[in-house]
């Protein structure tokens, strides 16, 4: 569909959008879609919220709109569906922004994995394969900043809402006739808890790889540099790779105990760099730990060494979902992931998130779904023609 074809509003003045809301009002369901500019920046820049209701088709400008109270009023608002594809980074934008969560949202891309598709599938790709129809994605890259928009960056952005009541027509009607429509809208749900967008500070230090093989003077270290760099991020607004580039920070863990020289003598460290800040990082180094630090770092479990009958356990179990899901036609990735099955034994919070999943529980059946949570507690016996899975 081109620009010429599709009759919408530009919506750029605070006027402009108690207009759209009071034109909306009563509406049954609303498509939804962001454009944002990420590269360079700490603080994403949403640039682009396009919109599709009964009554036509909508682009909103946050540059030019100061109050966007209306239009966050209608996505919190439960009597309206509101459907996006892989809308969860759209979600988490509006969170960081605007401090607000959506409720009764429907996800084609979660959807579709419960349909016969891969997840995560495209949009392109699930346009395409569900309705027959095909997208020009050629400005996925554009810059989303330059105003006044071109017609092709309008077309572009209104096809990623003119299809999306058609797909929730099409995809409702297969879950509902595979019984799978409650399975789905449970995933689903999970984009509408406060809990999904609230996010440890430490995060990245806690799940980085690189911290299970420290010492703990080193992780106290990497704790604090990685801090330091987020500081930084946030007080310049650029990315964290621009402060400071990822490759180079086990170069100057491995160097840091070294002290000074140590830092200043790694060839892999540019030297403007480390003359700025070998000092510095030497002194985060040498600083004793705080509670607080502690406490942190005690969340930090050094990875597990599987036996060779537990990596066959985990190889089997996994096989045996992927199995199952080929025979129903839902994507494995919506289940869980190889690794998956290895961080149930040690991630508790994974684990109960896993426990609490009625559909889950349902497709799998009771049986595997216990094995799942615990493969160090079975064994795998085999005879000439039967293979068991038995609790040791």
């Amino acid at each position: 569909m081109t620009i010429q074809e599709i009759n919408y509003q530009l919506i750029e003045t605070d006027e402009q959008l108690r207009q759209f809301a009071e034109e909306n009002k009563g509406i049954q369901w609303m498509g939804f879609d962001t454009e944002f500019v990420g590269e360079k920046r700490f603080y994403t820049l949403l640039c682009l919220i396009q919109i599709s209701t009964e009554n036509g088709y909508y682009i909103i400008d946050p540059f030019g709109v100061k109050d966007m109270t209306p239009f966050l009023e209608m996505m919190t608002n439960e009597a309206i569906l509101k459907f996006t594809h892989a809308g969860e980074n759209d979600y988490k934008l509006l969170y960081s922004i605007y401090g607000i969560v959506p409720k009764n949202i429907f996800d084609t891309q979660v959807a579709a994995g419960f349909a016969g598709y891969r997840y995560p599938i495209s949009f392109k790709g699930l346009v395409e394969g569900e309705l027959g129809i095909s997208l020009k994605k050629g400005y996925a890259m554009t810059d989303w900043q330059q105003r006044p928009m071109s017609k092709k960056q309008i077309e572009y952005a209104l096809n990623d809402v003119t299809p999306l009541y058609r797909l929730w027509q099409s995809l409702t009607k297969k879950l509902k006739a595979a019984n799978r429509y409650d399975w789905a809208m449970e995933e689903i749900a999970i984009f509408e808890d406060v809990n999904y967008y609230r996010q440890d500070p430490d995060k990245e230090a806690i799940s980085s790889n690189m911290m299970k093989s420290l010492k703990l003077q080193e992780r106290l270290f990497l704790l604090r540099l990685l801090r330091w760099r987020t500081e930084k991020a946030m007080e310049r607004n650029y990315s964290k790779e621009m402060i400071l580039p990822n490759k180079q920070i086990s170069q100057i863990v491995r160097s840091v105990p070294s002290g000074v020289k140590g830092i200043k003598g790694n060839r892999h460290i540019s030297p403007r760099f480390s003359n700025r800040y070998a000092e510095f990082f030497y002194k985060l180094y040498s600083q004793k730990s705080t509670k607080e630090e502690r406490a942190i770092l005690e969340k930090i479990k050094r990875e597990d060494v599987l036996t060779q009958e537990e990596e066959v356990l985990i190889e089997f179990l996994y096989l045996l979902v992927k199995y199952r899901c080929i025979e129903e036609d839902i994507s494995t990735s919506l289940v869980i992931a190889k690794s998956g099955i290895k961080k149930l034994s040690t991630d508790k919070a994974l684990l109960e998130k896993f426990r609490k999943s009625k559909w889950k529980r349902a497709f799998l059946g009771e049986s595997l779904f216990k094995w799942l949570q615990a493969p160090h507690k079975l064994k795998i016996i085999v005879n000439n023609s039967t293979i068991e899975i038995v609790e040791k």
